[in-house]
């Protein structure tokens, strides 16, 4: 017993004596830790806009607080006229179609479908004034919305269906002499809400970013480095870096995480190499809509339907969203949601007004990209498949008339009537409508960039490496070690580990009658001797 207990101790010891002098401690990671160091602390204005003479006088409309700012910053409205906030547009590249004008102006979506014929309503996320209908003057720098971005005081907000104007309850003055840095409630007003609510069209970004811990975002983590939108998406000129893929086409100013973190981020290199091929949302990134829900589904079909007094009505789920609306139609919601996996080079195409399709569902923008592609990568994205308006005889998508502020303008919100909403819709985007329309189903792709997980929380090797259902198991065209056989590579890598086998067989063997031999020959010597 005495035995065993003097064994059990001495093993004991020399187990913990050699953790001790085997184990490595894991190496500071120093490019992570400065830049850590680079944003622990916000930068903050010198300059206090109160003390402005200009910005103490009383304001009647917002177009002179506009003209208030230019006077100092002078030519700063050329290049907002310059920018996709100002234009909703871009000239780009897209496969199929060559040189053209992408933008919210041209491009349907299957949420709120489109803001032609609805800019009334749409131009409460436009950073100008007074775009009602398709006549604003681009070219007017007094239209230009400058408290939107830079509003310090969180009183500024658009109204609801006014154009773009602030709403009525907004103190001009106040607002004007807090300006300064744009800070996340001024991105997240138009990005957190855009598609009629919060977290409906993203998924990754929400309210919740607006105060978070470290497990809903590492960045923007009020417990971490606390960073603000505009810390990544920086500006020169007010062209911020950083383009919605729902709208742009090309791989041009994207913002990606190597821009701050470098290539090879991690001390691993077997982890550092799966860069080539696989995003880093990929793995940091394993869920989204991690504190309220998004909308995953949306059935224009569904819509119409009114209570026993012909009035519109509201049913809700269990996590108090909108089920079902009687203006919108029927909607799935869904949180803490798994991405759905594809290869993605950076292009995309989209659906623009009068594209005629064919192949269902419609793929209203489409990421580009294979595994054969140099370029592209693996990333996390949310898919929101719905359907919406249709000419069968066209092939047209229909840019229906949705918004008014009465009955009897043929908006689909007021008057419930598709025939009447397709008709204006068409005819104010010049398209041709048959008279008939039908539902068709449609996608849209959303790659996930945001609500970042800590390092411990990362997709392990085996949810992806597996052949049980894994991360990627839908994904083809490329060999998945653990998750895919092949007969060809698993004959060559029985052959290399035979071969190890017997490599290390024949080895022992040639020491073992080496080591006879050996012996044979000192022992004759002894003899000898």
């Amino acid at each position: 017993m005495n035995k065993i207990i003097t064994f059990t101790v001495l093993g004991t010891v020399l187990i913990l004596l050699a953790l001790n002098l085997f184990h490595k401690e894991k190496p500071l990671n120093l490019a992570q830790y400065e830049l850590k160091q680079k944003y622990a602390v916000q930068p903050s204005s010198s300059v206090d806009h109160s003390k402005f003479t200009i910005l103490q006088e009383q304001f009647d409309t917002p177009q002179e607080v506009t003209e208030a700012c230019l006077t100092c910053h002078n030519e700063r409205h050329k290049e907002i006229i310059q920018s996709s906030h100002w234009n909703w547009e871009r000239l780009a590249y897209e496969e199929g179609k060559g040189i053209t004008s992408v933008g919210k102006k041209n491009v349907l979506n299957n949420f709120c479908i489109g803001a032609s014929s609805n800019e009334q309503s749409c131009a409460k996320c436009h950073i100008g004034f007074g775009m009602g209908n398709n006549t604003f003057d681009f070219e007017n720098a007094r239209n230009v919305d400058c408290m939107v971005c830079h509003d310090g005081s969180e009183e500024y907000i658009k109204g609801s269906a006014m154009a773009g104007y602030p709403d009525r309850s907004v103190n001009l003055n106040n607002v004007a002499q807090s300006v300064g840095r744009p800070n996340k409630i001024n991105c997240g007003a138009c990005h957190f809400y855009s598609g009629g609510g919060n977290n409906v069209k993203h998924g990754d970004l929400e309210e919740a970013l607006l105060s978070c811990d470290r497990n809903t975002d590492v960045h923007m983590a009020s417990n971490g480095i606390n960073m603000s939108c505009v810390d990544c998406h920086t500006a020169d000129k007010h062209q911020i870096k950083g383009k919605l893929y729902s709208v742009s086409s090309t791989d041009v100013n994207r913002l990606n995480c190597d821009d701050c973190h470098g290539a090879k981020p991690h001390h691993d290199e077997l982890l550092n190499r799966h860069f080539s091929k696989v995003s880093c949302q990929t793995c940091h990134i394993p869920t989204y809509a991690k504190e309220n829900a998004t909308k995953m589904a949306w059935k224009w079909s569904e819509a119409g339907r009114l209570d026993e007094n012909g009035n519109a009505f509201h049913e809700e789920d269990s996590m108090g969203n909108h089920s079902y609306l009687s203006i919108k139609g029927e909607f799935v919601w869904e949180k803490n949601v798994e991405p759905e996996y594809y290869w993605f080079n950076g292009q995309a195409t989209h659906y623009a007004l009068g594209d005629t399709v064919s192949e269902f569902p419609i793929q209203v923008n489409r990421l580009l990209g294979d595994a054969h592609d140099s370029k592209a990568k693996i990333y996390p994205v949310k898919v929101h498949r719905g359907d919406q308006i249709y000419d069968p005889e066209t092939k047209l998508l229909i840019q229906p008339r949705l918004y008014s502020e009465s009955k009897g303008d043929s908006a689909y919100w007021m008057d419930f009537d598709w025939q009447l909403s397709a008709t204006a819709g068409m005819k104010e985007v010049g398209l041709p409508y048959s008279g008939h329309y039908e539902f068709v189903e449609t996608e849209m792709y959303w790659p996930i960039n945001h609500m970042v997980s800590p390092k411990e929380q990362a997709l392990s090797c085996e949810e992806c490496h597996t052949s049980n259902n894994g991360r990627l198991a839908n994904l083809d065209g490329f060999y998945l070690p653990g998750r895919d056989s092949n007969d060809w590579i698993e004959l060559l890598g029985n052959i290399l580990l035979w071969a190890s086998v017997a490599g290390v067989f024949i080895h022992a063997l040639a020491r073992f009658f080496k080591a006879l031999s050996k012996n044979e020959v000192e022992s004759e010597d002894i003899k000898y001797d």
